[in-house]
């Protein structure tokens, strides 16, 4: 009787298997990639989901940094990963949307490549001013007006040449006319240190990481790049309210698997991720950072990757840039 009780209950399981929830069967560990350095903007995101997905996405979730290349090589590993949903990439929208249309050789297609899960945060960027400018000069048209007064000044700072920053400042140059000269660094930290030291006049720099030297008015922020004007720093007008209609840039960091993962687990992905984003003390804590969630349907998601890689196209073209390997 009890060989057969236990053979009974044996059976009962293996028919019960099939019918248990989705993430019962899931991988045993999940990898979020990031192409950027562990301690940065990226793993303000991707931690605190890791912990939300732990335990009902997969029973264990990592975070691994694949740095290099302005984050070309953590979509390269990604993109030759199982498409089972145990790999994701967490990247910004620049690889998936500007890098196509300035790279000759990049190594993979976007949406061909790779399925868009999620996106998580959007952020802006800013114009700020350092005591390598007149402390009178406090608006973009006084800026603008000192630049032209002063053309051997005419340059400004950003973390990365090709970056969507880089552009911004290219599509602020073309209506300045003359020369305004991109000056490229090797990350946001190294730029913020000159722009603070006076010895680069500007940045267009990631607000989050200016956030708090505006604040402490070491810094004059002169524009933001968003649509609107930015919940974190109100009283800094957008470029757009400035007769800058084309300058309305808000970048995002996204989350994508690679082609060919499963419907089924996109969607819980993306529905897991969209109950992470709901916390309070993320929220606050993605504040802090300058961060806004941004939450979207993968088909959402997909239609915004489309709308940003078709906006870039003409602006590339028109800048005749053209990075370099």
């Amino acid at each position: 009787m009890h060989r057969r009780s236990l053979l009974e209950r044996s059976l009962a399981l293996g028919l019960l298997a099939p019918a248990l929830p989705a993430h019962s069967q899931a991988q045993k560990t999940a990898f979020i990639v990031s192409g950027f350095p562990a301690g940065g903007m990226g793993d303000h995101v991707a931690r605190p989901l890791a912990e939300k997905l732990r335990g009902v996405y997969a029973q264990n979730v990592v975070v691994d940094s694949k740095v290099g290349a302005g984050g070309r090589i953590a979509v390269d590993y990604v993109k030759r990963a199982a498409p089972d949903g145990s790999t994701i990439l967490q990247i910004p929208s620049s690889p998936m949307t500007l890098y196509p249309h300035t790279y000759r050789k990049l190594g993979y297609e976007p949406l061909a490549d790779f399925v868009p899960v999620a996106s998580t945060v959007s952020y802006a960027f800013v114009l700020t001013a350092g005591p390598g400018v007149p402390d009178d000069v406090r608006t973009l048209a006084q800026y603008v007006q000192w630049v032209q007064a002063h053309p051997r000044l005419a340059s400004y700072g950003v973390p990365a040449a090709g970056s969507a920053l880089h552009f911004v400042g290219m599509m602020l140059g073309a209506r300045l006319g003359g020369s305004y000269t991109a000056v490229p660094y090797k990350g946001g930290a190294p730029l913020l240190n000159d722009v603070l030291g006076g010895q680069i006049p500007v940045s267009i720099s990631v607000l989050g990481e200016v956030m708090p030297y505006i604040r402490s008015g070491r810094l004059r922020g002169l524009a933001v790049s968003s649509p609107v004007r930015s919940r974190f720093l109100p009283e800094i007008p957008t470029f757009v309210e400035q007769g800058y209609d084309d300058i309305a840039v808000e970048e995002w960091l996204g989350w994508f698997v690679p082609a060919k993962t499963p419907a089924d687990t996109v969607t819980r992905l993306n529905e897991r991720v969209g109950q992470g984003l709901q916390d309070p003390q993320l929220i606050d804590a993605l504040a802090a950072s300058g961060l806004q969630p941004l939450h979207q349907t993968p088909a959402e998601f997909a239609q915004r990757v489309r709308t940003d890689f078709d906006r870039w196209g003409p602006i590339v073209k028109a800048s005749g840039f053209t990075a370099e390997d």
